[in-house]
């Protein structure tokens, strides 16, 4: 039953739902959802970094890591 929890979790972090839906969804605090699924994430550098151009809020240098 965990795997399909930490399945599912990751999933909706991936696909961008915001961790503070997630972590209500789970039952936990977005701190112990982010410290446990944080490392799961993937994907998601592109999309903000295009929201952030869009929104004029790049800084001068942005790293990925």
């Amino acid at each position: 039953m965990y795997d399909i929890r930490h399945t599912r979790l990751t999933k909706w972090l991936n696909d961008g739902i915001p961790p503070a839906q997630v972590a209500d969804w789970a039952g936990n605090s977005v701190l112990v959802l982010l410290a446990t699924y944080a490392r799961c994430v993937e994907g998601q550098f592109p999309d903000l970094k295009r929201r952030l151009e869009a929104a004029g809020d790049l800084p001068e240098r942005l790293d990925a890591g």
